[in-house]
Parts: C-alpha cells; structure tokens; sequence
C-alpha cells in the first residue's frame, strides 16, 4: 500500500464520534413535556371537544344498554356544552355536524341537577306533537315502532304515576327534546321532570367499550366494541 494513499479504515474511524449520553435532567423534563402534552390533548381537546367516556349507574335503559356498561359519547356530532375542565362552568354550545334526531341515544346535563349527567334516548323534537296512551307513544299522531323498548309492568300506573303511561298530547317547545329510557316502566325521565334543552346536550353515544356484570364480578366480553343504536 503506498503510504501516501489514505488508509479508508483511518478515515472511518476519525468521522466516528462517540455517542453522548443525555443529562438524566434532560430526559426526564423530555419525559414530562410529553406527559403534559398527552394530558393537554386529552383533557383540553378530546374530552370536550371529541368524545367523552360515560359509565351507566343505572338500569333505566335496559335492554338497549346494561348497568356497568362503559360507554363512548360523540361530542361534535349533535353539539356539545363546552365547559372549563373539571368543573361544571359552561364557557359556550358547540353546534355539532347535524341536529338531533328522533332514536338518538344522548347523554345531557340532568335539568333538575346540571351537575349530574343522564343518558336516554330522544322521542320527539321541538314542534312534535307527543302522546302517551297506555304504553304507547304517538308522535304527531303517528305511533312510534319502537323494537329497543321493554315493559316489566303489565299494569297501568294510576295516581301521580299516570304519567308513566299516558300523558299530552303535547307540544315539545323550541330548542328542546323529549327523552324516555328504553326501560319504559322504570325510567325517571322527560314524563316526569319535563324537557331538554339542546344547548344541555353533552353528546350522542356510539360504542360501548367496556362492561361489568357486578352480579357475577364479571366483564360481559360479547358487549365490547358493541355499536348503541
């Protein structure tokens, strides 16, 4: 080899550069940035603005949906009430994509205590003309089909319980829904504390994520991934 050429191993060698450990201090505050990045996301963008987790504490939406189950809201597809995080104070209504439709399931601020959430579905819209007659539902003087519902009372309620089953006609006010539960005999609901106001919306439910059967201490696995209609 002429000892004037250059020797290509030197010149590999003396370009490599040993690698510099970063600081443990950089690492973690990279480490933090992106926690509080994720955090942000989640809590200032996701939860308000996209979708919201809901668990369901109760059964008044048997069969449709199950005490246990865990669900996903839609946030911008009906509208939503945008509040700062963690609290209950509204800054603004969202518009969503498209207006509420009669069979939507949605989750709303409950009207006689905005700092619970209830879950039903929506019957009538404003300018409907709403019934009850013994069990059945008519709106605008058509009687709805309604395959998601259930009955566990043969009987009809009489007193202040008449309203369960025969109520109206009616006309929903503008601006505002008239939800039942598909549990129709034991559901608390727009029969019983009056309308929902569309600004209250918090969303429209579309999945069901996870489910629990308390009774059995047990996830319901055929539940999972399950769309609510």
């Amino acid at each position: 080899m002429d000892p004037h050429q250059p020797n290509p191993m030197d010149e590999t060698i003396a370009t490599e550069s040993p690698k510099q450990k970063k600081p443990r201090s950089s690492v973690v505050w990279e480490n933090t940035k992106a926690l509080l990045l994720a955090f942000f996301i989640a809590f200032f963008i996701i939860r308000p603005f996209i979708v919201q987790a809901f668990k369901i504490p109760s059964g008044s939406m048997i069969p449709s949906l199950l005490i246990g189950d865990h669900l996903l809201v839609n946030k911008f597809l009906v509208g939503t009430t945008v509040e700062i995080p963690f609290t209950n104070v509204t800054l603004f209504h969202m518009p969503g994509l498209r207006k509420p439709e009669r069979g939507d399931i949605v989750v709303f601020k409950y009207p006689e205590d905005p700092n619970r959430d209830f879950i039903k579905r929506i019957i009538a819209l404003e300018g409907d003309l709403i019934e009850g007659r013994q069990k059945r539902i008519f709106v605008n003087g058509v009687e709805l089909k309604e395959p998601y519902i259930q009955h566990v009372d043969r009987l009809l309620a009489v007193g202040q319980m008449a309203r369960r089953d025969t109520f109206g006609p009616e006309i929903v006010p503008k601006g505002k829904l008239f939800v039942m539960g598909d549990n129709r005999d034991a559901s608390y609901d727009s029969r019983f504390w009056g309308y929902v106001d569309r600004k209250d919306l918090r969303g429209k439910a579309f999945i069901i994520y996870w489910s629990w059967d308390s009774d059995n201490n047990s996830p319901r696995f055929n539940r999972l991934g399950n769309l609510i209609n």
